[in-house]
């Protein structure tokens, strides 16, 4: 008996050590994979048509396959998705580092357009999609879907990926049509996973009159208090960093305390059931606006690198990782008896995407153009097209809330579920690859760049600095920061001019209220939280300091 014991006691550990092994050299092929689309995106920088995006998701595609044909056809991927790995871990870096290099000025001029495109947009879509997947699925054989599965996949396929177009654009060159197409991306994702989550609570197979208003309700009620624990959050942060001074000791502390309070703020809003989307997002905003200016020297430098390496790779790390689940033999198993079925559903998944994007762009489009000064601040029609454009491409969080709504842990038994997660990943790929393939072209058709000067040359030039300043050695790292807010800051003679239009008229309160939150912020918030303008008592870390009393 004793025997026996430890002989199974030895086949356990042993088969543990293999599962350990297993899991590291997965891993390392996973990073090698990771360091190829570095390497292969840098080289291909200049090309027309590839990004960092498609570049990682065909070498994805490339390893599924090579995989596939290893395996004999078992399957496509190294690692399982999972969710908690995209939620907890892959998403909160990105969304963070969105917060953190915005620039606010930008952000909040143009924020009711961008609540305008990220929220009312997105409920407009949601509703187009879900109305044409309910009228379209039963007559090409989709009938095991309820109500609540409708209204899922409108969500879904209503939360946008425009990471290919920022890719291209400018946010010096085109500071309106980048703070636009940026700040709706990341209102759009926060809006479409608090949607999936609001209509996961409901039971909607028992509609009454009072539910819409239930659900408008609570939906307000998510996205606000999410907003709030953000810059609660992000202003914490800025008093113990500012009363504490922590960097005169150690700036490492410094950083990760800003690290670690911003990962709080997303875990915070998961644990109370918020949108942690929205609250990172704005906990970013309010740590580069406060947070950031009352550390040392070394660790805005830190910060700023630090927070978007981690979004780089994370990026890298889900699109590569999409690439390769596109081809999971378990998922097209179920489907691949009526392909005719499945391509009709991505085909009209596609079709809704477009319109359901054109129905609110041009729309929104012309009634935020009424509600500006003048004509010339109006989003023209060339940039109207590439907003639209920018918000047709699918990616991660449509994949995860779809593996959310259809599967379990990955898998499904039922053939409808198998049809919507086999459809979901060819509109993901479809959207990324074709649609991300022709953004360059069309971005250079529609905004060519004057003859003579190109992108790279205008940043090159504006990276030419005194090497003998120190500050002439943070100026290219920290031009995206809030120090660039003073050249956007309007002339103060523009409030108490008298409106003399329509456009004047409806332009005048968002103008007004941003000259009192100036005020306010100067007199209240930077006295206590810092900001802008705060100098620390002692700069650097000891040794910093030590060295610089040596020169003197």
């Amino acid at each position: 008996m004793a025997i026996d014991h430890i002989s199974s006691l030895f086949a356990k550990l042993q088969a543990l050590s293999t599962s350990d092994h297993g899991s590291v050299v997965s891993m390392n092929i996973f990073v090698a994979l990771l360091c190829a689309c570095i390497v292969i995106g840098h080289l291909l920088e200049e090309n027309r048509w590839m990004n960092e995006s498609i570049t990682a998701l065909v070498i994805g595609i490339c390893t599924g396959i090579l995989i596939l044909m290893l395996s004999g056809g078992r399957s496509s991927h190294i690692l399982v998705f999972s969710e908690d790995l995209f939620f907890i871990y892959l998403l909160p870096p990105i969304i963070f580092n969105a917060g953190f290099q915005v620039k606010k000025k930008q952000f909040f001029v143009n924020f009711i357009t961008i609540m305008m495109f990220g929220a009312i947009g997105t409920l407009i879509s949601c509703a187009i999609i879900t109305y044409g997947v309910a009228k379209t699925f039963k007559k090409i054989g989709i009938r095991s879907l309820e109500i609540a599965d409708y209204l899922a996949i409108g969500a879904i396929f209503s939360a946008t990926d425009s990471v290919c177009t920022l890719q291209v654009l400018n946010q010096d060159e085109t500071p309106l049509l980048y703070s636009l197409v940026f700040g709706e991306g990341v209102v759009n994702d926060a809006t479409s996973v608090v949607l999936f989550n609001a209509i996961q609570s409901f039971d909607i197979n028992q509609i009454n009159p009072s539910i819409g208003l239930h659900f408008f309700g609570n939906f307000l009620y998510l996205f606000t208090t999410s907003t709030l624990l953000g810059v609660f959050t992000g202003l914490l942060s800025a008093y113990i960093i500012k009363k504490l001074y922590i960097g005169r000791h150690s700036t490492n502390r410094e950083f990760a305390l800003m690290m670690l309070m911003a990962y709080l703020s997303y875990m915070m809003a998961e644990l109370c059931y918020l949108s942690g989307i929205l609250t990172v997002f704005f906990c970013g905003i309010t740590m580069s606006h406060y947070t950031w200016h009352n550390v040392s020297e070394s660790s805005r430098i830190t910060t700023k690198h630090a927070f978007a390496t981690l979004s780089f790779v994370a990026e890298t790390f889900i699109f590569l990782y999409v690439g390769m689940d596109a081809l999971d033999i378990d998922k097209w198993r179920f489907a691949s008896d009526r392909p005719a079925t499945s391509l009709a559903v991505s085909s009209v998944l596609l079709g809704l995407v477009l319109a359901g994007r054109a129905a609110f762009v041009f729309l929104l489009s012309f009634i935020s153009n009424i509600t500006r000064k003048s004509s010339k601040e109006g989003i023209s029609f060339r940039q109207q097209v590439i907003i639209w454009w920018a918000g047709l491409m699918r990616g991660a969080v449509s994949m995860a809330l779809a593996y959310n709504q259809f599967t379990l842990l990955g898998h499904t038994a039922k053939r409808a579920n198998a049809i919507m997660i086999t459809s979901t990943i060819t509109v993901v790929l479809v959207s990324t690859v074709v649609f991300g393939l022709m953004t360059k072209p069309l971005i250079r058709f529609l905004l060519p760049v004057p003859s003579g000067l190109t992108p790279k040359r205008k940043n090159s030039t504006a990276n030419i600095v005194d090497s003998a300043s120190p500050k002439a050695i943070t100026v290219p790292f920290l031009s995206n920061g809030a120090d660039s807010e003073a050249n956007l800051e309007p002339q103060e003679s523009s409030y108490g001019r008298t409106p003399r239009s329509i456009r004047d008229l409806l332009s005048t309160p968002t103008h007004s209220v941003h000259r009192l939150w100036r005020k306010f912020d100067n007199s209240f918030m930077r006295p206590v939280f810092g900001g802008r303008g705060f100098v620390p008592i002692e700069r650097g870390t000891p040794t910093e300091r030590n060295t610089q009393n040596q020169w003197h």
